[in-house]
């Protein structure tokens, strides 16, 4: 089986060695073997970061991967991952409506075009 250094791991999946070492740390990432003094992971261990990185910009916490990747690759991680997804999607509804309120905000004080703090109606409002 073809193994990658960390340099190498680190650059094919596009983060820091240093991420990956704390991956490892967290338990996310399997233990690297060592060979000549430096870490090397099996190639299938790119698919695993790609997993973690997806999930993360998907909001979901380090600790929350963690449970995911902890379980069986079988049928309890596609249970696991649809209860984390099933929780997480309404935090993701209330980060969308709350972005749009703040991008509202914003064009609203762009369309004012008062430019004047003191003296903004919209600011005075609250809104």
């Amino acid at each position: 089986m073809r193994q990658l250094g960390i340099g190498e791991l680190a650059r094919q999946a596009g983060v820091r060695a240093s991420a990956l070492r704390y991956y490892e740390s967290l338990g996310l990432l399997p233990g690297a073997r060592r060979e000549g003094g430096r870490r090397v992971w099996p190639a299938t261990a790119l698919r695993r970061v790609a997993l973690i990185r997806m999930a993360q910009r998907a909001g979901f916490t380090l600790a929350e991967i963690g449970d995911l990747l902890a379980d069986d690759p079988g049928r309890g991680a596609t249970r696991q991952w649809r209860a984390l997804a099933e929780r997480k999607l309404p935090e993701l509804d209330l980060f969308i409506r709350r972005t749009q309120e703040l991008r509202d905000a914003v064009a609203a004080c762009l369309a004012c075009g008062c430019m004047n703090f003191q003296d903004c109606d919209l600011l005075a409002a609250g809104g």
